[in-house]
């Protein structure tokens, strides 16, 4: 089949690479001339620069017969005519913390993109094509969609769901073995294309794929992301404030004994304990989800109640350091250890770094920052801030700080504990992750005081 992507962001980059994998043919069209450069590069450094995702650059030089990058959308009218599906993989970032979409992107998007659908086929429209709203948007988009398209003369088209259920770091994985596939369409027809679409997929006896309609797919996943964060902040606002606030508790344990019963789910996930939760889709969607909840007459206390408590998580978190430590802020330098909001990602949207420095800017002298692959990316989403040093590794941000805060879990952060031990300096640790558990002790030891999410506070001794 021939397919096009409408933007070449994390969702569209890996979909529209997995995709060329099935052995379609493929065209990812965004207006960023530099990122389709870096992305059509064949360079696997260049690719990865632009998204760290493990596996992409393989794939995508792996399938280059098969998949091309444009930002000229003369190709998108010449690849119209012969198109069988489009995704639309735009961003639709929260406005403010309202919880309502910010649709300009997307409607921008299916807007030219209706016009050009009018004009294909020399304006004969003979070509039937299935419209994919791979965003996430809101529960009604589909059929907002559909009226752009037919206001601008669009027919012989249909307009399907299919979010996306990825997580960052692990895209292309989750790409390649889907857990489910989600089908929201109000036609027959569309169901026809999209399975031969996920034809490796829909033959799967491991992959569940589901058909509903668009509505259904919309807020399947925006309850998905929800039930997820609430997860997370169970156990951040439970567990974390039992093994926080008893000695003798240490929080792994606890851990053991939860994901011992199946009734709480397979697997560890959701299990363990951080400063913050952030990232691009679970804090959005779930407002999102609230917003239009509260627009239907309905009380969403509950729903609001999980985004406060992973405010109230970081907080809890930093306040620590005056309440336990007797540690002042003001005029410190700080070490921020990780920009990107998780490991095995260059993604700093919602980053925790970010809401640290917001917190602690009017305090702090200086901070010194780290990420073995976020700084680029953290350095174009946030204001230049004049109070930030970006430093060469997590030792030269370390050595020169009076607190230094473990923000993401990267493995590499794992050797600080050496790297300390063998320092005369002593700077408060505040570990967000818990990556130094097993050698708090040791440090406790040696003279260090550390607060860490999950663990009562730990004096010098």
């Amino acid at each position: 089949m021939r397919i096009l992507y409408i933007g070449a962001g994390y969702v569209g980059a890996c979909s529209a690479a997995v995709t060329a994998d099935s052995g379609h043919d493929v065209l990812v069209y965004d207006t960023d001339e530099k990122k389709i450069g870096m992305l059509s590069s064949g360079d696997h450094a260049k690719i990865e620069a632009r998204l760290f995702e493990k596996g992409l650059a393989d794939i995508l030089t792996r399938n280059k017969d098969r998949i091309a990058f444009t930002a000229d959308y003369g190709a998108v009218r010449h690849f119209l005519d012969k198109c069988d599906a489009i995704f639309l993989c735009l961003p639709t970032p929260e406005l403010g913390e309202s919880g309502e979409s910010d649709l300009c992107f997307f409607n921008a998007a299916v807007e030219k993109l209706a016009q050009a659908m009018a004009r294909r086929n020399r304006g004969r429209q003979s070509k039937y094509i299935v419209v994919v709203i791979k965003s996430t948007v809101p529960i009604a988009a589909a059929d907002a969609t559909v009226k752009i398209f037919a206001k601008a003369g669009a027919v012989n088209f249909g307009v399907a769901g299919n979010p996306e259920f990825l997580v960052a770091g692990k895209a292309v994985g989750d790409s390649l073995k889907p857990s489910r596939v989600v089908i929201g369409a109000w036609h027959e027809r569309d169901f026809k294309i999209m399975r031969k679409v996920y034809q490796r997929f829909y033959d799967s006896a491991s992959v569940q794929y589901i058909e509903v309609n668009p509505k259904e797919a919309a807020a399947g996943k925006l309850l998905a992301n929800y039930y997820l964060y609430n997860k997370l902040m169970q156990c951040f606002d439970a567990a974390g404030r039992v093994s926080e606030s008893f000695s003798d508790i240490k929080f792994e344990n606890l851990k053991k004994i939860l994901t011992g019963d199946q009734r709480l789910g397979a697997g560890d996930w959701g299990f363990y304990n951080s400063l913050y939760c952030g990232g691009s889709c679970f804090i959005k969607d779930s407002r999102s989800l609230a917003h239009q909840l509260r627009a239907a007459g309905q009380n969403t206390a509950l729903i609001d109640s999980v985004d406060k408590a992973n405010k109230r998580q970081l907080k809890i978190f930093l306040a620590r350091a005056e309440k336990e430590a007797g540690f002042n802020w003001q005029g410190k330098s700080v070490a921020i250890l990780g920009l990107a909001f998780k490991r095995d990602t260059n993604d700093a949207r919602h980053s925790p770094a970010a809401e640290i420095i917001k917190f602690l800017r009017s305090k702090v002298k200086k901070f010194f920052l780290y990420d073995p692959a976020a700084m680029p990316n953290f350095q174009s989403l946030y204001p230049r801030e004049p109070k930030a040093i970006y430093a060469s590794s997590e030792l030269a941000a370390v050595g020169r700080a009076e607190a230094l805060i473990i923000a993401t879990d990267w493995p590499v952060f794992h050797g600080l504990a050496d790297y300390l031990l063998a320092q005369k300096k002593h700077p408060l640790i505040m570990d967000g992750r818990r990556l130094l558990q097993n050698r708090y002790d040791d440090l406790q030891r040696a003279g260090f005081n550390i607060i860490a999410v999950g663990s009562p506070f730990f004096k010098a001794i």
